[in-house]
């Protein structure tokens, strides 16, 4: 049976989301299965908090990603130029379809063993110099260095350029309200430096995924201008985002679970189903791309009317105790196959063999380096990303347990 519209809610505290979106998305998932609710850009969208149907909708062919089937004057979201929007998050088939199916060969679980010695000489790098201190933040000095160089290696970017771009990354996913500017101007950085960065590989192609796209575009006619460009800053900027946050959100649930942790020294094996375990408990995208309904459609009961904003609650479907039993438990031997944290359907995400790759061997070079790794502030005072979208530290102070020059 379809319920009428339920009363609209409050809006949701995006301070209280950064703090504990777990504890948020479980009042709301008790209360029911979808919620209208105020975004963070003041306008109402329609949350889904339970994971039979999130996962539903994750693979609904109704629930546009673009931003098209928006009705005038609805959703705004991040606002990028046409040379950046035209990415794999704003499109459906037949157009979703065509570019995935240029970029899956780059990013199969074949191709992706290969950068597997290169990632861990890259991490083993990283902790030379974080074994120097004796304290560090492994935001900083780890988890952020080591997806961008692996990434943009990838695309054949040059380490001078890589500072830059994870500055305007950073502003990009939490923008600071205050100054508004400053997202427009990173805006206008990462768009110029693409434009030069594809010129250059143009007049003197590379053996990398950026100069075999553009021979893509300009060879075989497959790619508009646009949707080159467009593909490279998501590459980046997915490839980057995502598995900081996966890594620097892994450590702190090891380091907050000694017991758990311990059994990961003692059985290294067990780390590749740990990090499954890890996804799902504090995965770094609390909110799926937002959704656009062609039509109405009824989720959880409830009709959502066409070109309302839709939001996906993975967070609220990780914790979900129907799907995941004792679901705010942490335990490296769970069984979390289901889980939504890379996403379920055609638009589930491109880079996922990277991500849980990269994850893996950061994880497992850093136990090995620093066995006696502590948190370096009480957890209440760990800082969080103030935003929505995203669930990542700012910061991840440690001691290494290391004195003097690296003992490894």
């Amino acid at each position: 049976m379809t319920h009428t519209t339920p009363a609209p809610q409050a809006p949701v505290d995006p301070a209280e989301l950064a703090a504990d979106p777990y504890a948020v998305y479980a009042r709301l998932r008790e209360a029911g299965p979808v919620h209208r609710v105020t975004g963070t850009d003041g306008l109402p969208a329609w949350l889904v908090t339970r994971y039979d149907d999130v996962r539903q909708a994750l693979a609904d062919p109704r629930l546009s990603l673009d931003k098209r089937n928006a009705p005038p004057g609805g959703y705004r979201g991040m606002a990028l130029p046409p040379a950046l929007d035209a990415n794999l998050l704003n499109m459906d088939p037949p157009d979703h379809t065509r570019i995935r199916r240029l970029v899956n060969r780059a990013f199969t679980p074949r191709q992706i063993e290969r950068l597997r010695e290169p990632v861990r000489r890259t991490a083993d790098q990283l902790l030379d110099v974080v074994a120097a201190a004796e304290r560090a933040d492994l935001i900083t000095s780890y988890a952020a260095p080591l997806p961008i160089t692996v990434i943009c290696d990838l695309l054949g970017i040059r380490p001078a350029d890589r500072l830059d771009f994870r500055s305007w990354t950073d502003t990009l996913v939490a923008p600071d309200p205050t100054r508004p500017h400053l997202a427009k101007e990173a805006v206008g950085s990462l768009l110029s430096f693409l434009t030069r960065l594809i010129a250059d590989k143009r007049t003197a192609p590379t053996d990398d995924l950026l100069s075999a796209l553009i021979a893509v575009r300009d060879e075989e006619d497959r790619l508009s201008e646009d949707e080159l460009m467009s593909l490279a800053f998501l590459i980046l900027f997915a490839g980057y985002e995502n598995t900081v946050h996966l890594i620097g959100n892994a450590v702190l649930t090891l380091l907050r679970h000694p017991d758990q942790l311990a059994e990961l020294r003692a059985d290294p094996t067990r780390l590749g189903a740990a990090v499954e375990e890890l996804a799902r408990y504090d995965g770094p995208v609390p909110l799926a791309i937002r959704r656009f309904p062609t039509e109405d459609v009824t989720i959880g009961g409830v009709t959502v009317p066409a070109g309302e904003t839709v939001l996906l609650s993975l967070a609220g479907a990780h914790r979900d105790p129907h799907r995941f039993a004792d679901p705010d438990r942490f335990d490296i031997d769970r069984d979390a196959t289901g889980h939504l944290a890379l996403g379920h359907g055609i638009h589930y995400c491109l880079g996922a063999p990277l991500a849980r790759m990269e994850t893996e061997i950061a994880l497992s070079a850093l136990l090995d380096r620093f066995p006696d790794l502590a948190l370096d502030v009480p957890p209440g005072e760990l800082r969080w990303r103030p935003s929505m979208r995203s669930r990542g530290l700012l910061a991840l102070p440690v001691r290494t347990g290391v004195t003097g020059p690296d003992l490894h």
